[in-house]
């Protein structure tokens, strides 16, 4: 699993700074003063700052799952299925 935080607010800024500057350009073009500076929160900034914070509050190891997986391999009865470790790189990758 990824988690992309940056991309998708990049691409909100650039949009936002391109709509400012034609904003910019069209007030110079009709002599009209440019107005202040302004900025807009969402809820969005809010919702993502709390998934932030759950993400990193979350322990870093599952231990019951690595306690599981180490019996497994200890017993020999984990079994690898290098087919679907190959589709996981190739999604993984995609």
């Amino acid at each position: 699993m990824r988690i992309d935080l940056y991309n998708s607010a990049t691409s909100e800024l650039s949009s936002g700074q391109a709509s400012q500057k034609v904003s910019a350009e069209n007030a110079a073009k009709s002599g009209q003063p440019q107005a202040e500076d302004r900025t807009t929160l969402t809820s969005d900034a809010a919702s993502v700052g709390s998934l932030v914070s759950t993400a990193l509050s979350s322990p870093e190891v599952r231990q019951d799952k690595v306690d599981s997986l180490r019996q497994a391999v200890n017993s020999g009865q984990y079994d690898l299925n290098p087919g679907k470790i190959a589709a996981s790189i190739i999604d993984d990758q995609a």
